[in-house]
């Protein structure tokens, strides 16, 4: 028997006797009602509510009517500014799909992880579906212009190195390359890049029409809204009866009920598809609402609409839905930007692609510049008298927002950071384009509030506001809903990806996309699912700090979460995941022969390096090397910092040098520093994992741990774990944190008391007060 979950949904036969559609809202015998501060659904019959943790809650039929009015005039508003940005000047190999209506797998949703999962669930074989409102809006960026940066960098890597297309998007419209910690160790090197918008969006669209035809016409682009889920329940339905008839006395753990199964997907006018499995990748549309002030328009991208029907059917399906907020800053018009005033910044002389398929990017020498200019006391002063328009959120527990830790409102910035003033990098958004994107300033208030704003800036005292920042809420599930592979333990076949599960950004996006669409390909075929552990990937430190912690706040990526960053290096990640992805059937088989060819390469040359040894005269004559005082192997004199590959390159045969093409030079460079260090690190923290139940000083100040992040010291030092295990179990505390305060302890205490010494007492500055 196939069941509609949501009750609220009316379809084709009675859709003009009972619907009327405002705006995404309906009104009829089961009315949604929107006002400026709740949800509720209402039943007329009996006057009944529905709430869940989302505190929905009644209102009456005139104020909602006219709130849905207000906001379909705001939201044609935003329909007719956008127009032309929709417009795109490319011509879009994609197609609508009106024919077919059975998909083994169906992806909701045209953003970063959705794309990313509607590929992969292809490459690995299954006949997939991605469905979105617009083809228009796929690939669309719809915040940053950019992509990468620390942490992220490493995670658009792995997408690649997994047969993804962000890397390779990137690399064909990037407009601005550069490596982000430099002047560190390549373990927290942050590959990014300036991209051009309408670049990316048209190399995405091009790389899914690739991926359809290589893969026998396996993906298929339909334009609709989705607002319901079709389960299959016959089973269980069918021994809950059985039982009862039979008076069974049988204990729970021997009846086994088959859990709910996805069967299909009910569109907004009725439609009904039916697939095998289902990937939700909604990012903030779910339930969005965009605030401006207190402007408040049901969307989750300015002029699109918010999957609100989608959000309720998830709250009756049981699982438990939360509000986040994220933001975007003002649009300008560079043309009224006084750049003479900013400093310049300029990207990497050669830069570094994305993906391992890429030799080189494909504007490498018409990068365009990036500046950065301040705010200043007066610009803080303005957005001070200012904060009582500021608009009333959903999430968090002071009306705020429950925003990004690391990326914060500039409303937020200037509250929590008093007497500071802040970066604004001014980023272009593309070669054809005037518009500049002001990283930095996400802002809320009113609009004539943030023109005056703008104005205070240097640079930026003529500018032209083009567009004006916004909040975004929406709703996200728990990511403890779902196992490793991202598909929910409620229901088989049903995988949630991106911003739906609680993360950042376009990259954390991107990951999940491509794990839920191999994975729910797998499932679909019976296969075992592609699991990335910590040791792995960032991907897998992603999914397992989701899945395993939950999160209190957006998600967002750094190498630091990772305790094993040492040897998850940016350039290495097809070496780690390339031949796991290719026997899936997610990476191809040119990639896979790639990578075949370039550890060949690799093992020749460490091998060499191992073999060949010189005196200390000879290093000290022929490479400038000093203080060897005994003959040492190639790769031993590598280890040390100041020495580099290309001072002792000559010492190779000519005809393997001939082989290493320039993007090899800083894996072997990175490979040799690292070669001591990442054996016994792994050592280490298997040695101290074992030693979970470890208990913590209660004196420890945390604080004093350099290596946590302010996130991690003042979860720690509110919640004041007993022990490491009780600490593990903290939401936002990973493994790496914990790694760091056994480091920490086991250096200075003895029996949980604390070794005195002079360099304790002077080293540290007790910080009590930012407890």
């Amino acid at each position: 028997m196939l069941k509609c979950l949501n009750k609220n949904i009316l379809f084709k036969e009675s859709l003009n006797k009972n619907k009327i559609i405002l705006n995404n809202y309906y009104l009829n015998k089961n009315i949604i009602y929107y006002n400026k501060n709740s949800y509720s659904i209402t039943n007329n019959k009996n006057n009944s509510i529905i709430n869940n943790k989302r505190l929905f809650s009644t209102t009456t039929t005139t104020q909602t009517t006219n709130i849905l009015k207000e906001d379909k005039i705001n939201n044609n508003n935003n329909n007719n500014n956008n127009n032309n940005e929709k417009k795109f000047k490319f011509i879009s190999p994609l197609k609508n799909e009106n024919e077919k209506k059975e998909f083994d797998v169906i992806v909701i949703g045209g953003g970063h992880a959705g794309t990313e999962a509607a590929a992969a669930s292809s490459r690995v074989g299954s006949k997939t579906l991605l469905i979105t409102q617009s083809i228009d809006t796929i690939g669309v960026m719809s915040c940053n212009p950019s992509i990468g940066g620390v942490g992220k960098g490493n995670l658009v890597r792995e997408i690649d190195a997994l047969g993804g297309i962000m890397g390779l998007a990137a690399d064909e419209s990037g407009c601005q390359f550069k490596v982000l910690n430099q002047s560190k160790g390549s373990a927290v090197h942050g590959p990014r890049a300036q991209i051009d918008r309408e670049l990316y969006q048209e190399s995405i669209h091009n790389l899914l029409w690739k991926i359809t035809e290589e893969n026998n016409g396996n993906l298929s682009i339909k334009e609709g809204m989705v607002e319901d889920i079709i389960l299959d329940e016959e089973q269980k339905e069918e021994k809950e009866k059985e039982e009862e008839d039979n008076n069974s006395s049988s204990s729970k753990d021997e009846i086994k009920l088959k859990k709910k199964s996805i069967k299909g997907i009910v569109l907004d006018n009725g439609e009904i598809i039916k697939c095998k499995k289902v990937i939700i990748t909604t990012g903030t549309f779910l339930g969005g609402i965009i605030h401006i002030g207190n402007k408040r328009i049901p969307s989750g991208r300015m002029g699109d609409k918010a999957a609100t029907a989608l959000s309720l059917t998830l709250n009756r399906i049981g699982f438990e839905l939360g509000r986040l907020k994220t933001g975007t800053p003002p649009r300008l018009d560079g043309k009224t930007i006084d750049y003479s005033v900013m400093s310049e910044q300029v990207g990497d002389e050669i830069p570094l692609p994305f993906s391992f398929s890429n030799s080189k990017v494909k504007n490498d020498h018409r990068q365009l510049k990036c500046f950065v200019t301040r705010t200043t006391e007066q610009s803080h002063q303005i957005i001070i008298d200012n904060l009582n328009s500021r608009p009333a959120l959903e999430s968090g527990e002071d009306g705020k927002g429950l925003g990004p830790r690391y990326c914060p409102s500039i409303e937020t910035k200037i509250e929590r950071f008093q007497g500071r003033t802040h970066q604004v990098w001014i980023e272009p958004e593309g070669y054809n384009t005037d518009v500049i994107y002001p990283n930095g300033i996400s802002i809320s208030l009113p609009e004539d509030v943030q023109i005056k704003f703008l104005k205070t800036i240097p640079g930026l005292e003529n500018v032209k506001m083009l567009k004006p920042g916004y909040a975004v809420e929406y709703d996200y599930i728990d990511p403890r809903e779902l196992n490793h592979n991202l598909e929910t333990k409620k229901i088989d076949g049903l995988f949630l990806a991106g911003q739906i599960n609680g993360t950042t950004g376009y990259e954390e996006a991107g990951a999940q996309g491509i794990v839920a669409g191999i994975n729910a390909s797998l499932s679909n075929q019976n296969r075992s699912p592609m699991i990335i552990s910590r040791s792995e990937g960032y991907i897998g430190v992603l999914i397992d700090d989701l899945v395993t912690l939950g999160v209190t706040e957006p998600y967002r990526m750094f190498t630091s979460r990772s305790e094993y960053r040492i040897s998850l290096r940016a350039h290495n990640s097809d070496q780690r995941l390339t031949e796991k992805a290719f026997e899936c059937g997610s990476a191809s088989n040119e990639q896979f022969l790639s990578l075949k060819e370039k550890q060949s390469i690799l093992a020749q040359v460490y091998s060499n390096l191992k073999e060949i040894k010189r005196s200390p005269t000879q290093y000290l004559m022929e490479c400038a090397i000093e203080n060897v005082h005994e003959k040492k192997s190639l790769f031993e004199i590598l280890r040390r910092p100041q020495v580099n590959f290309q001072m002792v390159k000559h010492y190779l045969p000519s005809d393997l040098l001939n082989k290493l093409t320039p993007l090899l030079i800083p894996i072997i460079d990175s490979e040799c520093k690292y070669s001591n260090y990442v054996d016994k690190h792994v050592v280490e923290f298997n040695s101290l994992r074992k030693r979970e139940n470890q208990l913590i000083p209660p004196t420890l100040n945390y604080w004093e741990i350099p290596q946590l992040s302010t996130e991690s010291k003042q979860i720690l030092s509110k919640a004041r774990p007993t022990n490491l295990s009780s600490a593990s179990k903290i939401s936002g505390i990973t493994p790496s944190a914990l790694f760091s305060v056994q480091i920490y302890i086991k250096k200075n205490f003895i029996n949980n008391e604390r070794i005195l010494n002079n360099n304790n007492n002077n080293k540290f500055k007790n910080n009590n007060d930012k407890q």
